[in-house]
């Protein structure tokens, strides 16, 4: 992408003259003082073009599957850390993270904003007894699936049934429209990166269903609500995985489906084959059959419809990702796209459309 005069290049030259470095070199420059403001009038027109073209770079390089920085198995660095370090174990927990206030709370764990060592943390704590199974699953799964898509684990006991994550302010991804109306955030409500979140969305579905502890379903979405609940946004407004309470494993190779609860589902946004099909007949745990991973599928045009909102543009999105939603929403499971077929669509959408944008500035 060529424009008239770059932010380098008239940052530069504005610096030279305000030491006097031109001074008695016009001879060796073409650029004069008309030229100049004509360069500024011009960074000013591409001032939006060139956050597109640094945010397509951002994500031409997610792509192609860039390593990004991260700390080996066992460790975690959070906010201004300069390094790793190990996860905090029961002593250190006990010692050094003090619970600040109650900051939420489900059936399983509450969760407390916390701090340790000058830094804001969450630390979360079993909330009954009788979810001790589904809160030891949780916190077995983060540690198996610490990622870039998985919120960072700071430390853990699970004698004392609780565990430290990284603290995220803004919350679930249930908050976003409460952040984007919030004034300092109302500039980066914007399509791109309203769909970089769908992106990122469809991208942890795509990690869990591909995971180094094997093909994991996300159970606790059997509403929107709850589904976004799974999710936090982060303050450079990406989104990582938080719940990972009810993550069963899937082999259907193997002959291992999964059910997502004991409880009859209803409702639209569940997938067909999660809801009881035989008719009138009393529901019955033992007689429900068990799916798949197709079922986070077949939620994906609900969860982006719902992050990209009414934002200008987003008519646009809906259009280019109007086929792969159509596939997502198919009744039979197996005519569904893989979480990777979807992703690879949305990052095709996603590197047009900045493309478009791009072009359409250029000729401003």
């Amino acid at each position: 992408m060529l424009l008239p005069c770059t932010a380098f290049t008239l940052i530069s030259l504005v610096l030279q003259r305000m030491s006097g470095r031109l001074s008695g070199q016009r001879s060796r420059t073409s650029l004069s003082l008309a030229g100049l403001m004509a360069c500024l009038a011009a960074l000013l027109v591409s001032t939006g073009v060139i956050y597109l073209y640094v945010d397509s770079l951002q994500g031409a390089a997610e792509q192609a599957g860039y390593p990004q920085t991260s700390c080996r198995p066992g460790h975690f660095k959070i906010s201004n850390m300069k390094s790793c370090a190990a996860w905090l174990q029961c002593a250190q927990v006990r010692a050094d993270v003090r619970p600040l206030k109650l900051i939420g709370q489900g059936a399983v764990k509450k969760v407390y904003l916390a701090e340790w060592s000058g830094q804001k943390v969450a630390l979360c704590r079993l909330a009954s007894q009788d979810y001790l199974e589904d809160f030891l699953h949780g916190l077995g799964m983060l540690q198996a699936l610490q990622d870039t898509a998985v919120v960072q684990l700071v430390g853990l006991c699970a004698e004392d049934h609780s565990f430290v994550t990284e603290y995220h302010p803004h919350g679930s991804l249930l908050n976003l429209e409460g952040v984007f109306a919030q004034e300092q955030h109302q500039f980066h409500d914007t399509w791109q990166i309203r769909l970089r979140l769908a992106l990122d969305y469809v991208s942890i579905l795509h990690f869990l269903h591909n995971s180094p502890a094997g093909r994991r379903v996300m159970c606790d979405s059997n509403s929107l609500e709850k589904t976004l609940s799974q999710f936090l946004l982060t303050s450079d407004f990406r989104l990582v995985v938080n719940d990972l309470d009810a993550l069963p494993k899937v082999d259907v190779g193997g002959g291992l489906l999964v059910k997502c609860g004991h409880q009859e589902l209803t409702g639209d946004f569940v997938a067909p084959e999660q809801l009881w099909p035989f008719g009138n007949k009393p529901f019955s745990d033992d007689l429900m059959p068990g799916y798949d991973e197709k079922t986070d599928i077949w939620k994906v045009p609900d969860v982006t419809r719902f992050i990209m909102g009414g934002v200008r543009g987003g008519d646009l999105v809906h259009f280019h990702l109007f086929q792969v939603h159509n596939e997502c929403k198919r009744e039979e499971p197996k005519l569904r796209p893989s979480a990777l077929d979807v992703l690879r669509v949305y990052r095709s959408v996603y590197s047009i459309m900045v493309r478009d944008a791009l072009k359409s500035r250029d000729a401003l």
